[in-house]
């Protein structure tokens, strides 16, 4: 089964799933360079429910918040990356610059977010709360990033 899904496709599965009784935890993020903090957090996130959607921002999407260097790895490979997860279930990349109009549309159960994050400033917190969900806050794994990856490549091979 392809676990990369348009939101229309995904819409349809998760509602069968919810209709089975299922749990739909949500997330989003960049996965520019996996990382452990990366997969830390997705299997943490996972246990909050029975199935875990990956909301992926699109190359556009990712330069309009990290800039134009950004990202380094394109959509369709960072998609194929995060599916290989076991903690994953379904992956859709979205362009908004906000997850909203697709959490909105998806109605998790469970919208989750890492620990640099505050609760009060989730995006969706206020819509997922209006159908019943909850937010939650998974701690942050300190120094693990993407972009102290790439400082330390630029320190250890030379800036560019």
């Amino acid at each position: 089964m392809n676990k990369i899904l348009n939101k229309e496709t995904l819409k349809g599965e998760l509602d069968r799933l919810r209709r089975e009784g299922k749990k739909i935890v949500f997330t989003n993020g960049c996965f520019d360079i996996l990382h452990v903090g990366h997969t830390r957090y997705l299997r943490e996130a996972k246990k909050l429910g029975d199935i875990l959607v990956l909301a992926l921002n699109s190359d556009s999407s990712v330069r309009s918040i990290k800039g134009e260097k950004r990202p380094l790895v394109p959509e369709t490979e960072r998609a194929d990356v995060v599916a290989s997860l076991e903690s994953v279930d379904f992956v859709t990349v979205f362009s908004e610059s906000t997850p909203l109009e697709l959490i909105e549309y998806l109605q998790p159960d469970v919208l989750v977010k890492g620990g640099d994050w505050a609760k009060e400033n989730v995006v969706g917190l206020k819509s997922v709360q209006s159908w019943g969900g909850r937010v939650a806050i998974i701690p942050e794994i300190k120094g693990s990033s993407t972009t102290n990856i790439v400082e330390k490549i630029r320190k250890t091979y030379g800036a560019a």
